[in-house]
């Protein structure tokens, strides 16, 4: 089972990781490293979570099979066997064990053929105490895949013995010299993006796997570990693709599961995470970015015609939109740049460290005492919050929101523990959620529309004109949320069967 820690850099960085003092006492070893990947022409051993290799060491070819990998934030492990074959041309299928061979029941062997290649520089430092040994490795190429290449530059830190805390202690240290960054994605997924056998896009929630009867603090665990894997899946497409919104989207969808699962700590009985601080700055940073995408690409295309109706000269509305777009271009890339800071892959960091040690659960309840008791508290709050629903005030209905959204989180988190009984309540929910967030949306859009430089008489008149669009189209929508309200009140408490 190989365990082990990958992280990237940017080239320009590499040199702090060869002149980093933990790396000192090592003799580097280096090596320069092709490895070829086989699939069928339909992407079987892909689609099985299987990755096929044979990579040249020296004189020497190593076939190498991983299956399918297990990633919790930057940590990753996944069964693999490595066998001295005569050749890189092709793989041999008679140096495979039987539980490799079981893998692949099914595939036609003859079918596997070249699919892309790795070519880097490999650096490796082992490292160790009398607890724990690992190896350090510094990798520098390229992939290459139907004509097409894309660098390689990052760290990969490989458990050989010892308890993978000790890959936190290396990586933490290694940060403190180089802005390390999240990067999930082996390199064979790389290479199948670069073939084009997948295409990336957003993902959506992760769901925890969780019994009845199971501790309740192991199902604590689990939470944390599916919305850390959405946050990671979620960076290298929003860095590389940010005009898909959705990206950001899912990753602040994720950053509130976390926050979520850490404000339940409490409820049995442990301290608050003290990655739960540095959890929620980060999403407070991250508010711009997603509330510009959110004017952009909902709020502007509803209230365009203003300016197309209101502006004496194209000019005018080609400035407005200007600035609009430049704007919502800046908060973007102030985003991204969080997302390379050291302080971001500390935190992936640090909840990754925390799901490997046990929590203490003093009272010992299994997960279905646990969730019922949440999502009554849960329900008790958001109904204190409704009340007097239709008279509530834009402030009072933004609590009606944040009580929403933690319901909705914690319902998701156990929903897999009830089945089909909680949809209805899910879709309930989710509609009152939508309204408010519309609502929420459009006072945001107003904010931000007030925030702006008002550098011109045209341009200034413009944006008041936006403005007093979104007033009226919040009048018009006053009366839905009370009956998203009312349906979810008189919805089944699945919980309670």
């Amino acid at each position: 089972m190989e365990i082990e820690l990958k992280l990237a850099l940017q080239p320009r960085h590499a040199t702090r990781i060869r002149r980093h003092p933990l790396l000192n006492a090592s003799t580097p070893r280096q090596h320069a490293l092709l490895s070829i990947y086989f699939d069928t022409p339909k992407f079987d051993l892909m689609q099985r979570g299987i990755a096929l290799r044979v990579r040249r060491i020296g004189k020497q070819w190593i076939q190498t099979l991983k299956a399918e990998t297990q990633s919790i934030g930057a940590l990753t492990s996944r069964p693999e066997w490595e066998a001295v074959v005569a050749h890189g041309d092709r793989p041999d299928f008679s140096a495979l064990p039987q539980a490799a061979l079981d893998l692949l029941t099914g595939v036609k062997h003859k079918r596997v053929a070249p699919v892309f290649t790795t070519e880097f520089r490999r650096t490796a430092w082992q490292i160790g105490n009398s607890k724990a040994q690992a190896e350090v490795a510094l990798d520098r190429g390229k992939i290459t895949a139907a004509g097409r290449s894309r660098e390689i530059c990052e760290v990969e830190i490989e458990l050989k013995s010892g308890k993978p805390e000790f890959l936190f202690d290396i990586a933490e240290q290694l940060l403190r010299a180089a802005p390390l960054h999240v990067e999930p994605r082996s390199k064979a997924e790389r290479g199948y993006i670069l073939s084009g056998a997948i295409t990336p896009s957003p993902v959506k929630s992760v769901r925890s796997t969780i019994a009845q009867d199971q501790p309740a603090d192991e199902a604590w665990n689990a939470i944390v570990q599916a919305a850390l894997v959405q946050l990671t899946a979620n960076v290298p497409g929003f860095l590389e693709n940010a005009h898909d919104i959705e990206y950001l989207h899912q990753l602040r969808v994720a950053l509130r599961r976390l926050r979520t699962a850490a404000q339940l700590a409490k409820s049995l009985g442990q301290e608050t995470p003290a990655w739960e601080r540095p959890l929620r700055e980060l999403m407070h940073a991250l508010n711009p970015a997603r509330d510009w995408d959110v004017f952009q690409h909902e709020i502007l295309p509803g209230i365009f015609p203003v300016l197309t109706a209101q502006a004496p000269h194209a000019a005018a509305k080609d400035n407005t939109l200007s600035l609009l777009q430049n704007t919502a271009a800046q908060a973007r890339q102030r985003a991204q740049a969080l997302l390379l800071q050291p302080a971001f892959t500390q935190l992936i960091l640090d909840i990754g460290r925390s799901l490997l040690m046990t929590p203490a659960d003093s009272h010992r309840r299994d997960t279905g005492t646990w969730a019922a008791t949440i999502l009554e508290q849960r329900w008790q709050k958001l109904r204190k919050r409704c009340h007097g629903f239709a008279a509530l005030n834009p402030a009072e209905r933004h609590l009606v929101r944040i009580a929403a959204k933690k319901m909705r989180y914690s319902v998701e988190a156990f929903a897999v523990l009830y089945g089909k009984r909680a949809t209805p309540f899910i879709a309930a929910l989710a509609a009152l959620q939508d309204e408010l967030g519309a609502e929420n949306d459009r006072f945001m859009a107003m904010q931000l529309l007030n925030e702006l430089p008002k550098k011109t008489a045209a341009v200034s008149f413009q944006l008041g004109q936006l403005s007093g669009a979104l007033a009226f189209a919040a009048a018009q929508h006053d009366q839905l949320s009370s009956a998203s309200w009312k349906k979810l009140a008189g919805s089944t408490l699945f919980w309670q069967q």
